[in-house]
This record gives C-alpha cells, structure tokens and sequence, in this order.
C-alpha cells in the first residue's frame, strides 16, 4: 500500500473517532433542553423493544400482540419526545454522526484498495464430454430466462432438463450424474439450487471429474463463495471453453453431503413442518414459543473436535450451524458468507439463549455470550431423541442420531471461468483500539518498513 493510501486510512481513522466524540458530546450542549436526558430514554427504549421481541416470539396470544405494540411504541415514544422538546434535530444528527464514524471507521480498518481473495488456480484442458443438469423452476425460471440450455449446448455440453411435473416425484439427480459418468462425461455441472449442488458434487468428487456451479439458484451461496458472477448465471458456461479448477471443501452429515450448512434445532425443526412451505411466517410464529423455551423439540448436545485441543461440548443450544468452512461473523453485513473454501474446517454457531437480555446480546456478535463460534473438523450433535430433523443446505431431512459432521478437504474440483467477480475480503469487525493506534500514527511511520528504511 503506497504512501497516499495509507494517509487515506489514517486520515479516515481520525475522522470515525472524531464523528464518535462529537456524537457522545453533543447531548450536553443542549443539557438546559433535556437533552443527556432524551439521548437516555431513547437507548433505554431500544433496550425495551429489544425485549418486547424477544417475548413477541416466545409467548402466544394477548401477550404476543402486547409485545409486539411495546416493540415498536417504545422507540416511536422516544422520537415522539424528541420532538416534542424540539430537539429532533438532535436525534438526526446523533443518527449521522454515529453512520459516519462506523463507515470511516470500517473504511480505515479495510484496506483502501479493494481486494479479492487469492485462491490457487490449476490448469487443466476444457472436458470433451461436459454432462449438465437444470432445474427449470430454479431461481424463478432463470434456466429460461438466462437461455442456460441453448448457451450450454452451443458449447458442447449435454443437457438434462429435470421435469417438476413428474407424477412420481422428483428426479435423482445423483443416480443421473453417476449415469452420465458411465457414458462417458467427464464433467458434471447443476444449474439449481445449492441443495441439488451438494447431491451432484459429491458424485463429482467421488469420481474426482471437475465440477462446474452454474448460479441459477435462488441465492446461490454456494456460488457467491466460490466467487462467481451470481447476477448473470451464463457467465459461469464460460468454464467449459476457457476455464481453471479451484479445490473446494465438502462437509457430510451422516452421508448427506452439503455444500454450505447443516442446520439442527429451531430453524431445522420449523422448515421441517408440512405447513411451512405454504405459510412461512404463520409457521414460524406458531412453532417458535416451545422451541425457544425448550418447550418441545430435542435436547441438543454438540461435541466439537479436530483442532488439536480438548472436546468442546455445547449444552443444550436452541440452534446450531455448522458450516462447510466457517461464516464470518463480524457483524451482519458479513454473514452468510465465507472467504475460503479451501481451509479443511467445519464453521460452528450455535445459539444458547435463556431470556430476554440474553438475546438482545447477540447484536454484539461473535461477544455475545449467547453465541458460539469456533472450528472443528468433526461436530457430533446428539439428542434425547433417535432421530431429529436437519436442514442440509436448505432441504429439510430427518437423520438418526448422533448425526456426525465431517468435512473431506479439498474433494471438489471446482471448474470456474477464468475471467469471474472474485470473492471480495470480508470487512473488518469495527475496533476501537485499532482505530486510535492507526489515527495516532504520523506520516512515514504508516509506511511499510520497506519504504521507511529506503528514506
């Protein structure tokens, strides 16, 4: 980073702190108005909708709907006070310079040349015999709408067109690509969910034949992690004539491979539910109170091995996630997303939550102390029941217990194009202390050693 960049970032450190302490000292110019005093009922009204929700979701009835007035009357009482002491002003200016600070401060702490993570690229000569799958209704039609079949044949490639309308259910999708591998293919692609993905990926990587994402799915996680262009899925066809392989991970629970997650307790038990496809919201309501209270639902136990340490066991979580390589997590914007897939680790989060504040303590991230995150290379999850259900990559299955986690590093080999958006670096968590030392450094002693010992 040259010398201009990193006055930028120093400079942008300077101006988060400064935002920060105009924003805490604002209040006491306008103390005669009451306004320390306003600036403390609104923090103590967030706190209380904070808790409304929290009881919004865990009680039904009458109670349910009186929360759910008290989260959103609560803060509306405290802009109302505002002004009514004609101090709205105020409460604006507080919202502006707190915005400020946290994107300057973000802004400082990133590098200010935008990046991309560096993943190892291996040439290899285009297959002869490509063999694809696509779900039609992926996506909202995207197969259609993006003309994925047409631009995949034009290319040489052999289509399978799954049929949503078949009177004897679904088509599976792993006994076609292991199909399509005794005729020949030598690659297998899936235009479809990350679900459909996982299926095919691990035919792919037992068979060790390249393996080609093609984003047609609804949000394509999978897809964005590996760096590829999620907006204009036929991009991702342009692997099949001028393309490279990138090692990716591959997580199992039980045998059941996933490309992204193995989801256990409260989201897993609600998309579980007949009802849920038809009537998300209402079934998540109704469905939430027991599993949140521990009403209803097994009893989790998670065991976390493989990193060279003692067994790390979490009681009783209202929900876990283990991930094929860990999510970031340091703070909303990042989540749901993963910088590396090549790392040979399951990602852990699980959800421990036993009241109110508890829950509106898991705003503070990977601080709060109703969150666990860590990694491991073997997660066993165990229950008081033989079997629990389990949303792996968002297909809800019942798995006997103990369901072990596992991840096979670097069992794909993924075909990308070689030309393709990247996979941006993850921003950094919002530090204070880091903030104050970058601001604090003073012209060439925020150069690299490099360029200080030439001077």
């Amino acid at each position: 980073m040259n010398e201009r960049a990193h006055a930028r970032q120093r400079w942008a450190a300077r101006a988060s702190l400064t935002c920060a302490g105009l924003a805490l000292i604002a209040p006491m110019g306008t103390a005669p108005s009451g306004g320390l005093a306003l600036v403390a009922a609104g923090a103590v009204s967030v706190a209380v909708s904070l808790v409304a929700v929290w009881w919004m979701l865990t009680r039904r009835g009458w109670f349910r709907i009186a929360s759910g007035v008290l989260a959103v009357a609560a803060p509306a009482g405290a802009v109302t006070l505002f002004v009514t002491a004609h101090l709205f002003w105020l409460l604006l200016l507080l919202l502006a310079l707190w915005g400020l600070a946290v994107w300057t401060g973000k802004f400082a702490l990133s590098s200010t040349q935008s990046h991309v993570v560096q993943v190892v690229e291996y040439e290899t000569p285009p297959p002869a015999r490509p063999f694809l799958i696509m779900n039609p209704r992926s996506g909202g039609g995207k197969v259609e709408r993006f003309g994925l079949r047409a631009r995949a044949e034009e290319l040489g490639a052999r289509v399978h067109l799954l049929d949503p309308t078949r009177p004897d259910g679904p088509e599976d999708v792993a006994a076609l690509a292991r199909d399509a591998l005794a005729q020949g293919a030598d690659l297998l692609g899936v235009a479809g969910g990350d679900g459909t993905q996982a299926l095919v990926a691990a035919v792919a990587a037992e068979h060790d034949v390249p393996f080609l994402v093609i984003s047609a799915g609804t949000r394509n996680h999978f897809a964005m992690d590996l760096g590829l262009d999620r907006d204009d899925p036929s991009t991702c066809l342009d692997a099949l004539t001028d393309g490279v392989e990138i090692r990716a991970d591959l997580g199992f629970a039980n045998s059941n491979p996933f490309v992204n997650n193995a989801s256990f307790g409260a989201y897993a038990a609600i998309v579980q539910s007949p009802a849920y496809r038809d009537d998300k919201v209402r079934t998540t309501l109704e469905l939430l109170p027991e599993l949140l209270t521990r009403e209803k639902g097994p009893r989790l136990t998670a065991h976390l091995t493989g990193m060279g340490g003692p067994v790390v066991a979490i009681d009783s979580p209202q929900a876990v996630l283990v991930s094929n390589n860990p999510y970031s997590i340091h703070d909303i914007a990042g989540l749901g997303r993963r910088e590396r897939m090549d790392l040979g680790v399951l990602g852990v989060l699980a959800v421990t939550v036993e009241g109110a504040a508890q829950a509106a303590g898991l705003l503070r991230g990977r601080h709060s102390e109703g969150l666990t995150a860590a990694a491991a290379r073997e997660v066993v999850v165990d229950a008081d029941q033989d079997a629990i259900a389990v949303g792996v990559d968002g297909e809800a299955l019942m798995l006997t217990t103990p369901v072990h986690c596992r991840v096979e590093a670097g069992a794909l080999r993924v075909r990308v194009p070689r030309t393709r958006p990247g996979v941006p670096a993850v921003k950094p968590a919002l530090d204070w202390r880091r903030l104050r030392k970058l601001a604090a450094r003073v012209g060439w002693t925020a150069l690299p050693k490099s360029r200080q010992t030439r001077r």
